[in-house]
């Protein structure tokens, strides 16, 4: 795919959803970066469930070590993985309060070190949280980007590094809700809705279909 492709590719992106935002529920950094850990293998909107209980009671990492491990389940149970979940967030709570003043670091090394935040988490907080260029490819991103052309690669680093470097300056900031909200919407993983697609003449998969 060529760069004049990708620059009215993210053109059309841009035109249709001038403004896009994660569908997470969050009013602060700490929010955002509770939201994400727990997001790990379950919906948006399961964590949205969890946490439009959870933080009216405890939204600081004070408040959330207060509720102890125990106490943080009773708010999370209904998140796969909600065990493992609920010991990492005790733990990244008891350091952002010990080693960063209760405060959501802003830097890849210090996020990467928190319990229960990857690569792809810390791309996220970055992005959304301080602005930052960065692309927490997930599942829906990986897949689009391969299947269009955009930014191929054979794993998510590989279509990370690419779209960094392939993915137009000025578009840079939005690409990764675009892309991820592209995926989940309109170029879903078993049956892609090629005709409905905004970016169907420039994308390069070869099995389009007419599906609505």
């Amino acid at each position: 795919m060529n760069k004049e492709k990708r620059i009215e590719i993210f053109s059309r992106f841009r035109d249709a959803n001038p403004k896009p935002e994660t569908e997470l529920n969050y009013s602060n950094p700490f929010e955002l970066l509770i939201a994400v850990i727990l997001s790990a293998q379950a919906t948006d909107v399961g964590v949205n469930k969890a946490t439009d209980k959870l933080y009216p009671v405890a939204n600081t990492p004070e408040a959330i070590l207060a509720l102890g491990v125990d106490g943080l389940k009773e708010y999370i149970k209904t998140i796969g993985l909600f065990n493992t979940k609920a010991e990492n967030v005790i733990k990244t709570c008891r350091i952002l309060v010990e080693k960063h003043n209760s405060v959501v670091p802003d830097n890849r090394e210090d996020l990467e070190a928190l319990p229960g935040v990857g690569r792809k988490t810390a791309n996220v907080v970055l992005n959304t949280a301080f602005g930052q260029p960065a692309m927490a490819v997930d599942t829906h991103i990986f897949r689009v980007s391969n299947r269009t052309g955009i930014a191929p690669g054979k794993n998510v680093l590989e279509v990370e590094k690419r779209l960094m470097r392939l993915v137009p300056k000025e578009f840079l900031l939005d690409a990764h809700h675009w892309l991820i909200l592209h995926g989940r919407y309109t170029c879903v993983a078993r049956k892609p809705r090629c005709g409905a697609c905004i970016i169907e003449d420039l994308c390069e998969f070869k099995d389009k279909n007419d599906y609505q």
